[in-house]
């Protein structure tokens, strides 16, 4: 199906792009959205008749998005989790908790503005992008812990789950000597 782009859509074109897209994504994503027009005469009237007030309302959107990502740059969310000895944590930190994670530090975004592969299964700082606009992203950091004191440690750089396995060899080490030690004692 061939649309009149109304906003940037990544990998798909700018404002005013006619493209050919699947029937699909133009039925049930671009058209419901306002994301575009279908292709045709009257549109494209409609659209150049527009066209001014359709890329000032996405400057003001691209703007507005800058000033989030202002704040949003740099910035570290802690997230305190459940987790296994291992680092391996009992559920994960998805979209959705990141987004409330970043409401309660006063920043307003939507779960799809979240570019996330998969969800986050283990302690550790992790690097989440966040789309804040098609033209505007930004990288903030997701510290994964079990307590306030380990995300402390982890954010001044120690890596805790190199210390927890170090911790359990050790006592996997003192297990198995103890272990020994009583195999001989019953070979007597």
């Amino acid at each position: 199906m061939k649309v009149i782009l109304l906003e940037r859509i990544g990998r798909t074109g700018s404002i005013g792009d006619e493209v050919v897209v699947k029937d699909g994504f133009a039925r049930n994503f671009l058209l419901p959205q306002g994301k575009a027009l279908r292709a045709n005469e009257a549109n494209r009237k409609k659209f150049e008749a527009e066209r001014a007030h359709i890329e000032k309302r996405n400057e003001e959107r691209r703007n507005a998005a800058a000033g989030i990502a202002e704040g949003l740059n740099g910035h570290t969310l802690t997230m305190i989790r459940q987790a296994g000895e291992t680092g391996q944590l009992y559920g994960s930190v998805a979209a959705r908790d990141i987004v409330e994670g970043l409401a309660g530090d006063g920043f307003t975004i939507q779960r799809g503005q979240v570019d996330l592969a998969d969800p986050i299964k283990t302690v550790g700082v992790h690097t989440v992008s966040l789309a804040l606009h098609p033209e505007v992203a930004v990288t903030i950091t997701v510290n994964v812990a079990r307590s306030e004191d380990e995300a402390a440690r982890q954010a001044a750089g120690e890596d805790v789950s190199v210390h927890t396995l170090e911790v359990e060899e050790n006592s996997d080490f003192a297990a198995g000597q103890k272990d020994a030690l009583q195999d001989d004692r019953f070979e007597e």
